[in-house]
């Protein structure tokens, strides 16, 4: 389905909309420390796993979710009012029913909500817009990564304002932040560069668009009353590039007002930082990302005089079964991750656990 002009201007014109009733409404940043869990837009949409997961919050020092606006699949997770949504029915099977009531309720215990865009890994606006997915080499039609996903194409001006639609929606609906995962190019990005067509590029880099596009996604953002915050890898906190990706860390931090590296033990490779067996040991993993972090941003403060994005990681709260050996993580893994976090001046944490089941004691 090929979008006509009407509906872009359409979208945007709905998107000024939603800004212009959230201009009054303040950028709220938050008192204390976010210390958050990741919940799917179909827990959110569940009643009873929510008050479960409420009850957690009400019970520890957790503060805040991090909810699916839009998730791996290309759908939004509640109803929309952007044309360009509707088009392509990515708001049809949306799990929330009223996500301005559960945005009230959660502010109503003070919990701070952010809302999750998954960003350019986008199968359904890939299958419904084939023509903004990256492209094979050669004409050779819709590339796909080794597990047959398609991926949006950050050069194209259509994916960008397509997203940032979304993201000044959310605000306006209330949630304080808006945070963009797959936020990138995809990984092994040597052998994507060889097999992929990306197009009139502008004379940007990977880097650069990203960049791009999270600074215009943070004005409109703004405009509508909340923050953004950007995940990255979780060796872009020690990486001196873009990692082949698009996520260089001078160019993220300075885009965003929240940076948060997944800095999961399980998904480093045996020997980084000198640690053999990453998973069996999540401190130092945790200690070194967090104290390179805190460099990257230091560095960039003193050279320039640039603004860096608050560090909040993305910690480990599940068991990586696949990776050999491997342990259990509880609310002891857990917390050992947070004590190397904090022990680094790192206070702000979130936890990912894909099926949002949680081990947690403050």
């Amino acid at each position: 389905m090929k979008p006509t002009s009407r509906t872009l201007t359409s979208t945007a014109a709905a998107n000024s909309k939603h800004s212009i009733a959230a201009a009054s409404r303040k950028i709220h940043k938050p008192e204390e420390s976010v210390r958050g869990i990741y919940v799917s837009g179909w827990v959110a949409g569940s009643k009873k796993r929510m008050n479960a997961l409420i009850d957690l919050l009400d019970r520890t020092d957790l503060n805040a979710m991090v909810i699916d606006v839009k998730n791996d699949y290309g759908q939004l997770t509640y109803d929309s009012a952007l044309p360009a949504v509707h088009a392509i029915g990515a708001d049809r099977h949306a799990a929330i029913s009223d996500v301005e009531g559960l945005i009230a309720k959660l502010k109503a215990k003070h919990i701070y909500v952010i809302g999750r865009i998954v960003t350019f890994k986008d199968p359904l606006y890939a299958k419904m817009h084939p023509n903004m997915a990256l492209q094979k080499q050669g004409g050779g039609g819709v590339w796909r990564d080794a597990q047959g996903k398609a991926w949006l194409n950050p050069f194209q001006q259509q994916v960008r304002q397509y997203n940032t639609a979304i993201a000044g929606e959310a605000a306006a609906k209330g949630f304080d932040e808006i945070q963009f995962d797959y936020v990138r190019f995809p990984d092994n990005g040597a052998k994507v560069d060889r097999e992929v067509q990306y197009g009139n590029r502008g004379g940007r880099t990977k880097s650069d668009v990203i960049a791009y596009f999270l600074r215009q996604a943070r004005t409109n953002v703004h405009q509508s009353g909340a923050r953004i915050s950007a995940d990255v890898f979780g060796l872009v906190t020690s990486s001196t590039n873009d990692m082949g990706i698009g996520q260089s860390w001078r160019a993220v931090t300075s885009a965003v007002d929240v940076i948060s590296p997944m800095t999961y033990p399980s998904h480093y490779s045996t020997g980084m930082y000198g640690v053999k067996q990453p998973d069996l040991n999540p401190y130092p993993i945790i200690s070194q990302a967090m104290l390179d972090a805190k460099r990257r941003n230091a560095i960039i403060r003193s050279s320039g005089g640039q603004l860096t994005a608050t560090i909040r990681p993305w910690l480990q709260s599940f068991t990586a079964r696949w990776v050999h050996p491997h342990q259990q993580y509880g609310a002891a893994q857990v917390n050992k991750q947070i004590q190397a976090a904090r022990e680094q001046g790192i206070r702000e944490f979130l936890l990912w656990s894909s099926n949002c089941k949680y081990d947690y004691r403050s």
